[in-house]
């Protein structure tokens, strides 16, 4: 047993027991957010209670009361996809003080765990990316040449990065060593976030458009040094240039390379790898991504043909 659980019986109070919690979830290693967002959440069922209740008195009735407050009494918005995490949280608290013997019967087995999914993101068919592409590569050939929107669209569209991750791409990012096998590194100044960094492929073609780009711009560090709202109106630029409906975004770009990396036969851990997030995380996304990928294929029935 952790030495600190020594101090938890049924009588500690709920705010007490959860900060040994803590200390519990990060000896696990588990995400910084996901330790505050779970902290968080038991905290104010903290609140809620009465501040001398002890975790032994409190039943699944107290539970189902105070989630039901979180939605029609606390006066704050509590969204679909927050009560569901607020859920997990109670969940795996109570979970925790039962499996060390603190408490008998775990009050929060009973409660019903809400899942909620977020509408599936916006995509590009593989129409409309055939389109972008083309739309960014006519600025290559342009009276006054500009070899920018091809270079940044095409490294979101096969990288599937962030655009806070693409902000923070130095030239020295890049590994260019081997023409044959360009890739670029993602890395993170914050050591909390060190878990995310992770080496991406990029396309050989892309090399091309870099080397012109990189005459065009001359840039000295980062790769794209503008602003993020910059960079978004030249994906603007794009999509009204290629004639889509759709605002092309860093978001629209990271969802549908993800989709074709999943469409091509990329095994699932590589797709999560890529994207740069956690188990957890990715259930969610995988779940979204088989959905998208099932909506084309019903749109165009030859989709997977022509992508892999």
């Amino acid at each position: 047993m952790n030495g600190n659980l020594l101090h938890v019986t049924a009588n500690t109070t709920v705010n007490i027991a959860v900060e040994l919690w803590e200390q519990y979830l990060l000896d696990q290693d588990r995400s910084p957010y996901t330790v505050k967002a779970f902290t968080g959440d038991i905290n104010i069922l903290a609140s809620y209670l009465p501040p001398d209740k002890p975790v032994g008195a409190i039943t699944t009735a107290d539970l189902n009361q105070f989630l039901d407050w979180l939605q029609k009494g606390r006066g704050k918005p509590c969204s679909p996809k927050t009560l569901a995490r607020r859920i997990t949280s109670i969940k795996s608290f109570f979970r925790w003080l039962q499996s060390y013997g603190v408490i008998i019967a775990d009050p929060a087995e009973k409660v019903l765990q809400k899942s909620v999914i977020s509408p599936l993101p916006t995509v590009l068919t593989p129409q409309e990316e055939a389109l972008v592409i083309q739309a960014a590569n006519a600025y290559r050939l342009d009276d006054k040449p500009d070899a920018r929107p091809y270079a940044l669209l095409t490294f979101l569209l096969s990288t599937s990065i962030k655009k806070g991750e693409c902000l923070e791409v130095n030239l020295n990012h890049l590994d260019l060593e081997k023409p044959n096998e360009p890739a670029v590194f993602i890395r993170y100044a914050n050591p909390d976030y060190r878990h995310k960094e992770r080496r991406i492929a990029l396309p050989v073609d892309w090399l091309e458009a870099y080397q012109e780009y990189l005459a065009q711009y001359q840039p000295v560090d980062a790769l794209f040094p503008w602003s993020p709202r910059r960079l978004e109106y030249i994906l603007e630029d794009i999509g009204e240039r290629a004639g889509i409906d759709k605002h092309l975004s860093f978001d629209m770009c990271r969802w549908t390379c993800a989709l074709r990396d999943l469409q091509s036969g990329m095994e699932p851990e590589q797709i999560r790898i890529k994207l740069g997030v956690s188990k957890i995380q990715f259930r969610e996304i995988k779940l979204k991504l088989t959905r998208l990928h099932a909506e084309e294929n019903s749109i165009n029935p030859h989709a997977s043909d022509e992508n892999g």
